[in-house]
């Protein structure tokens, strides 16, 4: 188990007040645990400025399934990055609509570039990334 380390902070009554309904809000049982998932998102967006990091990903697209040849083409390109594609999972939105849901594993270079694939193709009404550091 790490060992932890008690530090104090000095804050204005003020923001001390803000944050603590926000935390309460969130439904932390304490101020430290939020204080910590505050270090640890900062962290992990300094980690994702970094090409070269692994991470992992979901990769949602909203899509017309009667889009001519859309899941042939998502499929094929999945399986061309097998190394990168962990899962998908397919949600039928509508009768017109479906969502799409991979999770790609790897360098975020690498995630970039086969999200952007799976995204710019036609039929794809919308596409977002988001990332997780995996290090």
């Amino acid at each position: 188990m790490d060992t932890v380390e008690r530090i104090g902070i000095s804050l204005e009554k003020d923001l001390l007040g803000l944050f603590d309904e926000m935390i309460k809000k969130q439904g932390y049982q304490n101020r430290s645990e939020a204080i910590r998932d505050l270090i640890r998102i900062r962290l992990s967006e300094e980690t994702l400025k970094n090409p070269k990091a692994h991470a992992v990903a979901a990769v949602c697209l909203v899509y017309n399934h009667h889009s001519t040849s859309l899941m042939e083409k998502l499929t094929e390109l999945q399986h061309s990055r097998l190394l990168q594609t962990v899962c998908s999972t397919h949600v039928h939105l509508d009768h017109h609509n479906c969502l799409e849901m991979i999770v790609l594993k790897g360098k975020i270079e690498d995630i970039n570039k086969t999200a952007e694939n799976l995204i710019s193709i036609k039929g794809v009404k919308l596409g977002k990334i988001n990332f997780v550091p995996a290090e």
